[in-house]
């Protein structure tokens, strides 16, 4: 078999929604780490309106890697075409076709398809392998979502919180980044552990204590932007009432500090809502206290972010 030989893979699955929610969750691809388990974070660096080209991030067999991606859309046709201008190795060429077919019924037919090459004969079935697995996930996790496009509006939540800080955004940055002393620092933080292999890219377990004492185990990828004073983050382990949580923390400088943005994207676990709040909780009620503990614990970290910048200001 040639290094050079074209592969091909074809994946379908059936979803119960109308093909234009379906093709909405894939044309979305910066939301991608709230449906996909593997996609960690998706940054769009271009886009004229239907074409768009995308730094994408997401887990495998451990580790996070990632690649630049340029896609076409065409919502009358409700396709979405793809290519990998840097795969990674094993890969040496990857390109692919979502479509999205609407049936009688007003269910849907999801089709991704993948073409690729391989750096030597035998990565062919590793690729092929974890294509699989990938295409499985996604076509789970649209299907999760779509299916329940009506209740979408109550399942997922956006929020941010901000705290004025006068202090340069270098001072506050090395807080939010150095997670390695925030045991010591922040009180709700019990333990953490954290691996930074590949610089800029945190591999970090925590377990945080809420206010009514209980412990919560979470597991995350972050990915630092030093120059743009950005941390984004996934949760690859998330608290029960959470199916997905991802996040970012922002600074946005000004002539005499910066302002620190905590913000939270989170897709709530419908299932788990009675057996976490208790019989008769409901989802508005699920959204209140997610926001309300996401929000407290981000807000007191930016507030102790805070205190050590402006302590380190003032000592000059």
């Amino acid at each position: 078999m040639s290094a050079e030989q074209m592969h091909r893979t074809s994946h379908s699955a059936p979803v119960d929604a109308p093909a234009g929610v379906v093709y909405g969750l894939i044309a979305d691809a910066r939301q991608w780490p709230l449906f996909f388990p593997e996609n960690v974070h998706v940054e769009r660096l271009e886009f004229d309106g239907a074409a768009e080209r995308l730094r994408m991030w997401a887990t495998a067999d451990g580790r996070v890697r990632s690649w630049i991606s340029e896609r076409a859309l065409d919502p009358g046709t409700r396709s979405v075409e793809f290519r990998q201008t840097r795969p990674q190795l094993p890969l040496t060429a990857m390109s692919g076709l979502w479509t999205v077919e609407e049936r009688p019924d007003q269910s849907s037919l999801v089709t991704l398809r993948h073409d690729y090459t391989v750096h030597t004969p035998g990565d062919a079935a590793w690729v092929e392998r974890r294509l699989a697995a990938n295409a499985e996930a996604q076509m789970a996790g649209i299907g999760a979502l779509a299916e329940r496009w009506r209740l979408l509006d109550d399942l997922v939540l956006s929020f941010e919180d901000a705290v004025r800080i006068e202090a340069p955004a270098e001072h506050v940055y090395d807080f939010l980044h150095r997670v390695d002393t925030w045991p010591a620092l922040i009180p709700h933080v019990a333990r953490l552990e954290v691996t930074e292999d590949v610089p800029g890219v945190q591999l970090m377990a925590m377990d945080t204590q809420t206010a009514d004492g209980a412990v919560h185990t979470t597991e995350s990828v972050r990915i630092c932007f030093p120059h743009a004073g950005r941390i984004v983050y996934k949760q690859t382990v998330t608290p029960a009432l959470m199916a997905a949580h991802t996040g970012e923390w922002n600074l946005v400088p000004d002539a005499d500090g910066v302002t620190a943005v905590a913000q939270h994207n989170v897709v709530l676990r419908e299932e788990a809502v009675e057996r976490v709040l208790g019989r008769g909780a409901d989802l508005a009620q699920a959204r209140r206290h997610v926001r309300e503990a996401l929000g407290r614990n981000s807000t007191a970290t930016l507030h102790l972010a805070k205190e050590h910048a402006e302590l380190l200001t003032r000592q000059g």
